[in-house]
């Protein structure tokens, strides 16, 4: 049986040393910003964004991986004798998935690549590919990946809060009144990915009872299902993001806990500020 190859994208956050102990390759988003184009995690770190972001009108953009980056990435592999499974960025946030789409009728519709739509983004997207890189480690067929995959999708979740609704509202997230309000009585969107987009929870008054409230979300979905893993990750807040990680251990008990930073490519339209954690159940 040939050896299955994950590869995902920058929009996982995956820790480094989760990248290199099952050797996965990672393909970058593209940020255009002020002029320039900066692939993610590769030409700009995440302070260095974040920092100059809050300091700057000018809005970035970002572009999906390429068709003609797929193929440099699937074809040696495929040409080595693997078997590969691409899972990336939801379809529902970024053309990614439709470009390796492409890529495979590409390169002939090969048998032994597949490309399977997440509908996640973030850490939550994270948890779903360490899971299938664990799995193929454990020497896992293409078909038990996919089926893995399938499988996994219910278990995660994510949830987030921004530090204010202008990133939001410069991405064409929000309207002119919902950003007013929101700024005017310190109103703070409780958000998640939903069927693959960024949707909203519900509105809290107050930072601190968004961050608790995470939690009461959490806990009540996660409710006796084990193994439970977390992964808390923040732009440019890494204090209440330790503070929020603390917290979610003592209350969730989880069994596994991985630490991470939003990407430029994702922060751009949430901005600095932002507080995050995923999770994985059952």
């Amino acid at each position: 049986m040939n050896k299955v190859i994950i590869v995902t994208d920058s929009s996982a956050y995956l820790p480094q040393d989760i990248v290199d102990q099952y050797h996965l390759p990672v393909l970058p988003l593209v940020l255009t910003w002020q002029g320039k184009q900066y692939r993610d995690g590769v030409d700009i770190t995440a302070q260095e964004f974040y920092t100059q972001l809050s300091h700057s009108n000018e809005i970035a953009t970002t572009s999906q991986v390429t068709v003609g980056q797929f193929v440099d990435i699937f074809k040696p592999l495929l040409d080595a004798g693997n078997d590969v499974f691409y899972t990336g960025i939801s379809s529902g946030i970024s053309a990614s998935f439709d470009s390796a789409e492409q890529a495979k009728v590409e390169l002939g519709n090969p048998e032994n690549l597949e490309v399977f739509d997440s509908q996640l983004v973030s850490m939550a997207l994270g948890l779903m590919v360490i899971a299938l890189a664990r799995a193929a480690e454990d020497g896992a067929s293409l078909q038990e990946i996919l089926e893995l995959a399938k499988a996994t999708y219910p278990k995660i979740g994510v949830y987030f809060t921004v530090n204010t609704l202008e990133y939001l509202y410069r991405g064409g997230r929000i309207n002119t009144a919902t950003r007013f309000l929101g700024s005017a009585l310190n109103v703070k969107p409780l958000l998640e990915i939903r069927g693959g987009k960024i949707e909203a929870v519900e509105s809290v008054i107050s930072r601190k009872k968004a961050l608790s409230r995470m939690l009461d979300l959490i806990e009540k979905r996660t409710s006796g299902k084990t193994p439970l893993r977390i992964a808390p990750f923040h732009a440019l807040c890494e204090d209440e993001c330790r503070a929020l990680e603390a917290a979610a251990i003592e209350r969730l008990h989880p069994d596994e806990v991985f630490r991470s930073e939003v990407s430029p490519v994702i922060g751009a339209h949430v901005g600095p500020g932002t507080v995050a954690i995923a999770w994985m159940a059952g």
